[in-house]
């Protein structure tokens, strides 16, 4: 298992996407985003993904070279407009006036719509935070999940992100999650791996817990929380899909699917800025100092650390470099 900088990732990535028919700032772009998941462990939206990347460029499933229109039809809002292209670059795109419209209004509203993926919610929350703006983050995804007691999917795992700035340039806290008990990736993984999944993560086409990967994937996920994570599900669908103009998940199709229409999604962020309440980082101070007096307990996103370089398994790292044009 091969030790990899985060340098040689970023830059195989781009090299990748652009192979495969990306502009080189959007390649830039979503390779930032490859790095960065990789540097935290979070696999399934780093290199896990790229392969995928580059058939849907080829495929013309993503559009690699549109360039993604900003407008903003009121004081708070921004909209971008992603053209069937990667998420990544549409957010950079507008991330300047929501962050100025927030900062300007004490809120605002970003929405992107007609995305690719977005992959990792809280890799733009972050961003948003550390402009010192406290962000809150909804997408939806192919359908996978079925309402407590039912059996037809309706939603996707739909995930939900939240980051807080810490008054200094860091990140005070911040939670990337799906609405179900597991992402779907973790099956899908699991499955590739000839591994069982624990009981509680999903059920079969019949509605009945299941513990193997395959049964899970013809059958649905299971709502964290049962109904209360059912509700934050639905709540990410009608703001992912009602205020980007993207398609709801019953209409997305497998997300790595090869040559399917495109995913056409929505990403919805919320930006606060937190000077609008004097109390707020005194408030914060206080939770953060309630949640450090047992030991071992921390803020949500606190504690990890970020390597490079990055252990990547023979397999992954030899077809990176393939799809890059470097083996």
């Amino acid at each position: 298992m091969p030790d990899i900088s985060l340098d040689e990732i970023e830059t195989a990535a781009r090299a990748a996407l652009e192979r495969h028919g990306a502009d080189g700032w959007i390649a830039a772009e979503v390779a930032k985003a490859v790095r960065k998941a990789e540097a935290v462990g979070n696999k399934i939206c780093g290199l896990y993904y790229l392969e995928s990347y580059c058939v849907q460029l080829k495929s013309g499933r993503v559009n690699g070279v549109v360039e993604p229109v900003v407008t903003t039809p009121r004081p708070g809002t921004v909209m971008v407009d992603a053209k069937f292209g990667f998420a990544q670059p549409a957010f950079a795109r507008g991330l300047p006036a929501a962050v100025k419209a927030a900062k300007d209004c004490g809120v605002a509203s970003l929405a992107v719509g007609h995305a690719h993926t977005c992959t990792s919610l809280g890799y733009f929350t972050e961003q948003i935070a550390r402009e010192g703006l406290i962000a809150f983050g909804l997408t939806n995804a192919s359908p996978i999940v079925a309402p407590p007691g039912g059996k037809t999917r309706v939603i996707g795992t739909n995930p939900i992100a939240f980051s807080v700035p810490d008054s200094e340039g860091g990140i005070a806290m911040q939670f990337d999650q799906s609405t179900t008990t597991v992402a779907l990736g973790k099956i899908t993984m699991a499955k590739a791996a000839g591994e069982s999944i624990p009981e509680g993560w999903a059920v079969d086409a019949d509605g009945e817990p299941t513990t193997d990967p395959a049964a899970a994937l013809t059958g649905s996920l299971v709502s964290m929380g049962g109904y209360k994570g059912w509700g934050f599900g639905l709540m990410a669908e009608l703001l992912a899909a009602g205020m980007t103009g993207g398609v709801v998940s019953r209409d997305v199709k497998p997300l790595k699917a090869p040559e399917e229409p495109p995913h056409d999604l929505g990403q919805y962020y919320m930006l606060m800025d937190p000077g609008a309440s004097p109390a707020f980082f005194d408030r914060l101070a206080q939770v953060a100092e309630g949640v450090a007096l047992d030991e071992g307990a921390r803020m949500p996103g606190q504690g990890k650390s970020r390597m490079d370089p990055v252990p990547l398994e023979d397999a992954v790292w030899a077809q990176t470099l393939s799809l890059a044009g470097m083996a």
